[in-house]
């Protein structure tokens, strides 16, 4: 009796320090948010005054927030889905596939991961330069005559040159996880899939794809998550949310209006919407994602 009394008051000394840095540093803080959303308030000017949910009545009409919520969910679909198949794929191939320079490989597409987001920028910026600019360079040499793309200066393009430097940032950090977890799937069911004629295609969906599930499933549920911060960080980098806000995402918005017009109270508002979204698009990749763990 004595033990498990020692037991349990050892347990709760070891947690009592780590529960309230975390209710100093996390809870407070995102309850302080919400509070703070019911107000119109200038930030550090000190005026402020309670307007309730008039800021989040604001949002329904704000252009510019809902244009931001779709490119939002955009790049959340289709930088997620891309960057988690395309990951899957290559540590598909070359965990299975017999070739040469394999760690070659591995260290090549795991090397953007560890650049840094000004860096990141800066090759893109690079890439998609109007003059003197790599794509633009190498369509001239086919029509000298050409007129330059401004990719990150046009409205219809600029996303998706994001998307495209958000997913070639991303494919080689998941790809070793994916590698890690298909190195662990026994030989020998795929010899037997071999001998019973399975090919290549339907060993990977039948075979690899069902005993990596578990962690396919929970590197969608954290990327999705950290899609929308790794997209702030390069559209601040890359666009500053340009041109004319047509690159502008959910936290570029809010960082836009609380920091940059001193629409504090608004900017936490945006800030709510953020966190539900999060929240219950979390629950709703748990919940389409469950399914039976098969054992090898």
């Amino acid at each position: 009796m004595k033990n498990s009394k020692d037991k349990k008051r050892f347990i709760a000394l070891g947690l009592t320090p780590s529960l309230i840095l975390y209710t100093l540093f996390m809870i407070y803080p995102t309850i302080k948010v919400f509070y703070e959303s019911l107000f119109k308030t200038g930030g550090l000017s000190g005026k402020r005054s309670f307007v309730g949910l008039s800021n989040f009545k604001l949002l329904a009409t704000d252009k510019n927030f809902i244009r931001a919520f779709q490119n939002t969910i955009f790049l959340i679909v289709i930088v997620t889905i891309v960057t988690i198949v395309l990951a899957i794929v290559f540590a598909s191939i070359l965990s299975r596939e017999k070739l040469r320079g394999r760690n070659f490989f591995r260290i090549i597409f795991y090397i953007p991961n560890i650049l840094s987001i000004a860096v990141i920028a800066s090759i893109f910026a690079s890439i998609y330069g109007m003059d003197q600019g790599l794509i633009n360079g190498f369509m001239r040499l086919f029509n000298p005559a050409r007129t330059n793309t401004a990719f990150l200066g046009d409205r219809m393009l600029v996303v998706y040159s994001i998307a495209f430097a958000m997913i070639w940032q991303a494919v080689g950090y998941y790809m070793v996880m994916y590698m890690s977890t298909i190195s662990q799937i026994p030989e020998h069911l795929y010899e037997a899939a071999n001998l019973d004629g399975a090919g290549k295609m339907r060993q990977f969906f039948d075979i690899t794809i069902p005993l990596s599930w578990e962690t396919i499933r929970t590197t969608l549920t954290f990327y999705v998550i950290s899609n929308i911060n790794i997209a702030f960080q390069i559209i601040k980098a890359l666009t500053g949310g340009g041109p004319d806000g047509a690159s502008l995402t959910l936290l570029n918005y809010q960082y836009e209006q609380a920091y940059t017009n001193s629409s504090f109270g608004y900017g936490l508002a945006i800030g709510v919407v953020v966190f539900i979204f999060s929240f219950v698009l979390s629950a709703i990749i748990h919940k389409l994602t469950k399914r039976d763990i098969m054992q090898y």
